[in-house]
Parts: structure tokens; sequence; C-alpha cells
């Protein structure tokens, strides 16, 4: 019997599947772009219509021969729900940044050059609820309180088991990649704050494992077989990576979108809070990205795309403008260099509109390279290969300058929607690629 996988993308602007078969190839591709909404308490609503659309809009004689399926959110979207798995506060986003009034408290909790100390981490939303939002509802304590992410939750609806997550999207929660287990700063953090009797931090497993067949109810409501697996998911990033094509140490993904954002696998975690460095865990390996101000954003505020594509090819790749610029589209960027008051260089500007287009990116090229230098420099696996995904992969003569400063082999992404990535861990059952062999 002929066997099918869904990767589902819950990204900012909507969601998508992709159903792959066992020999990786795309047969099925759905989407559901997000109204605009008003109001946070929209979102619930909208993501479980959302999940069910881009699974019914899948043609049944694949719907009846899915064998698991595997779920992507956006990093840092949270939601605390009663046991029956229904949120009891709206959730909040993964931009949202009013947990900043917590955090004094938590750099009193978490070490000082932790991941977590942002206001948009899922550990400061999680005190924000437990010391802002009680202080101003006074709940009544009466029955726990579930913390998931919004993959875990969406991947819930599926199978019906509540409070499990994976170590992608809790790595933001001030989960322990490393030793794989719940630090002890965490939890006693937690203690001091609340009774975690009435708190549930979630269960974690590695993005990809088995949790649960779909439940009765979903697989005759969605034509889904009762034997289909739902799998624990990742975030949207990772996903995108893994939907890549790069398995090896030392290959690497640039993300060539509004901004820039490298991705480099390697042996060893590499953390530096100073320049925004953290490692996600693949399987035996990991996975450090930085991400810098540059990219796209700037190209756009002087050409458009009729523009871009057309003074691109007349562009020399293997020459030199000689213009020095630090593209940017407002002052301050921290990777890889941590200033908050750096200034967009992009002068001189010459008359010629072809030379200033190759002196931005050229700029950006540069950025990229020192990107990875600095990778390196603190720890990274040497590069060797690298990716490319984004609108700016489409451009030969980018990638021909970008060549030139990096010196390493350009590919393009074999894939690069995250839905993809996600369909390869319900395949896969987990990131076995990424496990050394022994």
């Amino acid at each position: 019997m002929v066997k099918f996988y869904i990767g589902i993308d819950f990204g900012t602007s909507g969601a998508r599947s992709i159903t792959i078969n066992s020999q990786e190839t795309v047969v099925a591709q759905t989407q559901f772009p997000f109204p605009p909404l008003t109001s946070s308490s929209e979102w619930v609503g909208l993501w479980k219509t959302a999940l069910f659309d881009v699974i019914e809009q899948i043609p049944l004689h694949f719907r009846h021969q899915i064998d698991a399926i595997a779920i992507n959110g956006t990093s840092a979207t949270v939601l605390l729900c009663a046991p029956n798995g229904i949120p009891v506060q709206s959730p909040i986003l993964y931009n949202d940044s009013r947990a900043v009034t917590v955090l004094e408290l938590l750099k009193k909790i978490a070490p000082p050059d932790h991941i977590v100390n942002s206001a948009t981490s899922s550990l400061a939303k999680l005190i924000w609820w437990l010391t802002v939002e009680t202080a101003n509802t006074k709940p009544q304590k009466s029955a726990p309180r579930y913390f998931l992410h919004q993959a875990d939750w969406l991947a819930f609806l599926l199978h019906g088991k509540l409070g499990i997550s994976d170590y992608h999207n809790s790595l933001k929660l001030g989960y322990d990649v490393e030793n794989l287990t719940y630090p002890d700063w965490l939890i006693n953090g937690l203690q001091s704050l609340t009774d975690l009797e009435l708190l549930k931090l979630p269960d974690i497993v590695a993005p990809g494992t088995p949790i649960a067949t779909i439940t009765s109810e979903m697989a005759e409501q969605l034509k889904l077989p009762k034997t289909c697996v739902i799998c624990a998911g990742t975030t949207d990033s990772i996903a995108a990576f893994l939907a890549s094509g790069a398995k090896i140490p030392g290959e690497a993904v640039t993300s060539l979108g509004s901004t820039l954002v490298l991705k480099l696998l390697g042996y060893t975690p590499v953390n530096n809070i100073k320049y925004g460095i953290y490692s996600h865990r693949l399987g035996d390996l990991w996975l450090t990205g930085g991400a810098s101000n540059t990219g796209g954003a700037v190209l756009r505020q002087f050409f458009s795309d009729m523009e871009l594509e057309n003074f691109s090819r007349q562009i020399n790749p293997n020459s030199n403008s000689n213009l020095n610029y630090y593209p940017l589209v407002k002052k301050g960027d921290r990777f890889p260099i941590n200033d908050p008051e750096l200034l967009p260089r992009l002068q001189p500007r010459p008359n010629n509109s072809v030379e200033f287009l190759q002196g931005l990116l050229e700029g950006i090229a540069k950025i990229e390279a020192q990107g990875y230098q600095l990778l390196q420099q603190l720890g990274a696996t040497p590069l060797t290969q690298v990716y490319t995904a984004g609108g700016g992969a489409k451009n030969p003569v980018w990638t021909a300058i970008r060549q030139r400063y990096l010196n390493v082999k350009m590919v393009n992404s074999i894939h690069t929607e995250a839905a993809y990535g996600s369909a390869l861990l319900a395949l896969e059952g987990g990131i076995k690629l990424y496990c050394i062999q022994v």
C-alpha cells in the first residue's frame, strides 16, 4: 500500500500543507491565508479552522493513505490551556513584547547569558502570565494550567494528548537541549512564582517523534486513516532548514529575505547572547544561527523588482565596485556587528544605478561572509557549502558575488517551504538524518 505524509506550516501570514510520498516527492499542496484580525482572542479559532482546512483541501485519495503528520509553528507563540485543552487566555504571539515588564524578574531567575532573557521568549511570556495577568484577573486556581506552544496545541487537536512539546519549540522556554531536561534554575524560579502542581510544563521529546495515532473523531471528520500517526513538531525556521537539503556538518543555509539569516550545521553548540547567536539541537548535531538587519528590505528602498532583475544582468560579478557599504534600513545591527548605534553606510552613491546596486549586493555579501567567519571563530564547524533560500536565491549574479566572498560551493535549497521540512519529519519519524552513525 502506498503511504503519504503531511507537513503543515503555521507561519506569520497563513497555514500551508505539503503532502509527500515515501520517495520525498511532493504530491499535493494546500494553503489557508490568514485574514486581518482585530483581536488576539480570534487567533485560536482561526488556527483551528486553518488546520482542518489545509487537510480537507488535500485530495481524498491521498488523505485515505496518510501515514503520519507533523506540524511546525512560529517560535515562541504560546498558549495557556485548561486540562481539556481549551485556552484560558488569548495566545501571545511570537513577536509580542508585553513581557518587557517582567524582564527584571526574569533576569533574577535565568542565567545572565541565556536566550530566554528577551521580552519575546516563551519563558518571559509565561512569567508575564504568572505575575502581571494573574494580578489583574485574580483567577481561581482550582485546575492545572498547561503551557503549550502553537505547534503543540495544533497537534493536540489531532492526537488528543495534552502537554507534549519538542525541544526546538521549548528552547526559548529554557529547556536544556544539551542535557535533555528542565534545568534546576528554571524549576526553582517557577516554584517561587506559582504552585507547580497547578502549572504543567510540557513533556519534551525530539522533533518528529511519533506521539499517538489520530483520535477517532478527527480521523472521521478529516477522512484520515485511524492508523495515522501524529508526530511532535518543530519551529517554522527549523522546518525550513530541514527542507533545504543541508544534512552534513559544515553545510549552511542563508536566507536572503527582508533580513539576512544564517544557519550553520555542526558538531558543537555555539551560544553568544551578545551577537544573538544560539544553537538548536538536531539529533546528535547542532544548528547555530545568527541574523543581521541587512537584506532585501534595503534593496527595495531603492529598486523595484523589475529594476533589480534588469540592473543585476548588467553587473559583472567578477569585478569589484570598490564601494564599502554596510546596507541597513535604519541604524543598528546585532550580528555580525553588535552595535545598536551602527549607521547605514551607503555613501558615496554613484550616478550609475547598476554600480550602486553592485555595491549594495557586495555589501550584503560581505556581511554574510563576516557572519559565517564569526560563527566559526566562536567554535562552529568550518563552513563547506551554502544553500540559499528566500527571494535573493533567484538572483544568479548575487549568488556569484556571494561565492566570491564566501569561497565555498553555493547551491539553491532543494525545497524552501517549511511545510516540506515538516513532511520530512513525519516521513522519518524523527530527525534520524542528523544522528551520528556508530
